[in-house]
C-alpha cells in the first residue's frame, strides 16, 4: 500500500469526491453557488466563454452599465471553464455549468490530499499518509473550502499551500525549493490572501540557510523558482486593469518584490559564506533591502492594500466576519477552529524534540514555525482558519502516529477500543465539535444577530432575485458581457425606461425584457 500510495491517495480522493456530489446533488442541480464571490466567479467564466478578452477582467454586472475591474486571475478559470466546454455538447450549457461548478473545487482537493501525504511520508513514515487524509478531512475551514460549488479561489491557494508545505519537508534540497518558489508563484498569481504565508514560506528556507550552508541549492532554486514564476503568471495571467501600480492583486508592485527578493536570495546562495554569523548578516540585509526598497518605493501599500478610505473600512471591511479576529467571534465558532492548530504547533514541538537525525530537527523546527506563525494570524483575521488548519495536519499526524500504538497495543480491551477512540479524537482536534455542541457554551445569539442572519437567508431568496432580475439591464447579445446602454438620467430617475427608438425596437438582436427569474438569463445573474 505504502509503495502505491499515490493511488490508494487518488481513490480516496475518489470516494469522497464522489460522496460529495452525491450529498450536495441537490444543491449542484439547483446552482446554488454559496456566496457573492462563487457567483462572480462564474460570471468570470461566463464572460471568457462568451468572448470576453482573456486579459479584460471587468465586471459590467458590477456597477453597470460601465462596470467595475476585479483583481482576480483567469487562472483559477480554466478548469471550469474546461469543464464547460468538455460537458457543453453531451447537457447543454446550463447543466454543463452546474457540473463544472460541482466538479471544479475537488481538483485542488486532490492536489491537497497528495501534497499532504507526500509531506508526513517525508517527515514520519511511509504509511503516515492515511492518517493525513483522515485527520485533513476532519479541518471543517479548510474542507469548506474544497466543497462542491465553492468555486472562489481559495482551495487551489489552500492547494500551493500545501505544496509549500511539501517542498518544505523535502530532503531533497533543489527539488524542495523549486516546490516552494513555484507554490508561492502560483498563489500569488491567483491572489494576495496567502501572501503573509508566502512570505513566511520563504523566511524558513533563507533560515535554513543561515543555519545549515548545505542548505544552499534550497534557497537559490526557491529564489529562481520565485522569481521566474511570478514573472511568468504576471505575464500569462495579469489583467489589462493590474498592470497600475496596485497594491492588492501581483501588479508591479508586488512582481518587483518577488523579483527582488529572488535575486538577492540567488546572489546569497553564490557567496554561501562558511561563517553562519556571517550569513546571517547578509541575510538581514538582503531583506531590509527588499523591506526598505518596498517602503520607499510604494508607500501607499504600507496601508490597507485595497485603497479604501478610513470611513469606509470602519464601516463596511473592519466589519466583515472573516476580517475580525478569532476573539471577536463566539466560542462555538473560534474554537473549533483553533484547537487543531494549537494541537499541531504541540506536535511538531514534541516532534523536533525527539528528532533522530538533524535534517529531520530542522525539517520539524521549520513545520513548527510555519504553523505557529498560522495560529498567530488568527489573532489578526479569522480568515487565516483554514491556512492555519491545514498547516497544522502534520504535527497532528506525528502525534497520532506515536500516541496511537500504545493505546492499540495494551492489554486491556476497553483500553485498545475507547482508548484509541478517544485519543484519536484528542490528537485529531474532532473533539472540539463535541464540546461546542453537547456543552452549554453559548448563550442565545442576540436580536441583533438573529435580525442580520434572517436578512442575509433573505438574500438568494427567489423574490430578491425577481427585484434584482427587473433592475438590471439586460445584456447585449453581440457584446454577451455588457448590458445595454443604461437609460436616461432623467427617466432612470423616475424609474422609467426609455421608450425605444424603431430601430432598435426591430433590432432582432435584441433580448426581451427581463421578466422575474424566466428571461433567459440566469437567477445568479440575476444575483449580481
Amino acid at each position: 500500500m505504502t509503495a502505491r500510495w499515490v493511488r490508494w491517495a487518488l481513490l480516496a480522493w475518489a470516494v469522497i469526491a464522489g460522496w460529495y456530489l452525491w450529498q450536495r446533488w441537490g444543491l449542484i442541480n439547483a446552482l446554488t453557488l454559496s456566496d457573492t464571490d462563487d457567483n462572480m466567479r462564474l460570471m468570470q467564466v461566463r464572460g471568457l466563454l462568451a468572448g470576453q478578452d482573456w486579459y479584460d477582467l471587468r465586471q459590467y454586472r458590477l456597477s453597470p452599465p460601465n462596470g467595475l475591474d476585479i483583481h482576480w486571475s483567469r487562472l483559477v478559470d480554466l478548469p471550469i471553464a474546461g469543464l464547460i466546454l468538455l460537458f457543453q455538447p453531451f447537457t447543454g450549457t446550463a447543466m454543463a455549468e452546474r457540473l463544472a461548478a460541482g466538479i471544479a473545487p475537488l481538483f485542488p482537493l486532490a492536489v491537497t490530499m497528495l501534497a499532504m501525504g507526500a509531506a508526513v511520508r517525508r517527515l514520519i513514515a511511509p504509511a503516515a499518509w492515511t492518517l493525513a487524509i483522515i485527520i485533513l478531512m476532519g479541518c471543517t475551514a479548510t474542507m469548506a473550502q474544497f466543497v462542491p460549488l465553492r468555486i472562489d479561489h481559495h482551495g487551489w491557494q489552500l492547494a500551493f499551500l500545501a505544496l509549500a508545505v511539501m517542498g518544505i519537508a523535502d530532503p531533497q534540497r533543489t527539488r524542495g525549493g523549486l516546490t516552494v518558489g513555484l507554490a508561492s508563484a502560483g498563489s500569488l498569481t491567483i491572489g494576495l490572501e496567502l501572501l503573509p504565508f508566502c512570505a513566511m514560506a520563504g523566511a524558513i528556507v533563507a533560515l535554513r540557510w543561515v543555519w545549515d550552508r548545505d542548505e544552499m541549492p534550497r534557497m537559490r532554486a526557491y529564489g529562481l523558482s520565485l522569481a521566474g514564476g511570478s514573472s511568468a503568471g504576471f505575464v500569462l495571467f495579469a489583467s489589462n486593469a493590474n498592470y497600475a501600480m496596485r497594491c492588492d492583486a501581483l501588479t508591479p508592485v508586488w512582481l518587483s518584490v518577488m523579483v527582488a527578493a529572488g535575486a538577492l536570495l540567488f546572489l546569497l546562495s553564490l557567496a554561501n559564506p562558511a561563517n553562519r554569523l556571517l550569513r546571517l548578516g547578509l541575510a538581514v540585509i538582503a531583506g531590509s533591502i527588499v523591506a526598505g526598497g518596498f517602503a520607499g518605493l510604494f508607500p501607499n501599500c504600507l496601508q490597507r492594500p485595497e485603497g479604501v478610505s478610513d470611513e469606509l473600512a470602519e464601516t463596511w471591511l473592519n466589519n466583515v466576519r472573516e476580517a475580525r479576529p478569532i476573539y471577536k467571534h463566539s466560542f462555538g465558532m473560534a474554537f473549533p477552529m483553533a484547537v487543531l492548530p494549537v494541537i499541531g504547533i504541540i506536535g511538531a514541538g514534541f516532534a523536533a524534540w525527539r528528532a533522530k537525525t538533524a535534517d529531520q530537527l530542522v525539517a520539524w523546527v521549520a513545520i513548527g514555525l510555519f504553523t505557529a506563525f498560522a495560529g498567530a494570524m488568527l489573532l489578526w483575521q479569522v480568515r487565516a482558519g483554514p491556512a492555519a488548519q491545514l498547516l497544522a495536519v502534520p504535527g497532528a499526524v506525528w502525534l497520532a502516529w506515536t500516541v496511537m500504538p500504545w493505546f492499540l497495543g495494551h492489554k486491556w480491551m476497553a483500553v485498545r477500543v475507547l482508548g484509541s477512540v478517544a485519543a484519536f479524537l484528542m490528537v485529531s482536534g474532532l473533539f472540539a465539535g463535541f464540546v461546542v455542541k453537547y456543552l452549554p457554551v453559548n448563550g442565545p445569539p442576540s436580536k441583533v444577530r438573529v435580525a442580520v442572519s434572517k436578512a442575509n437567508s433573505r438574500c438568494m431568496s427567489a423574490a430578491a432575485m425577481r427585484t434584482l432580475d427587473r433592475a438590471l439591464p439586460p445584456l447585449d447579445p453581440v457584446h454577451p458581457c455588457r448590458p445595454w446602454p443604461a437609460p436616461d438620467r432623467d427617466d432612470a430617475a423616475q424609474g422609467h425606461r426609455r421608450p425605444l427608438s424603431p430601430q432598435r425596437a426591430r433590432d432582432p438582436r435584441r433580448p426581451p425584457r427581463l421578466q422575474g427569474r424566466t428571461a433567459g438569463v440566469s437567477r445568479h445573474r440575476a444575483a449580481l
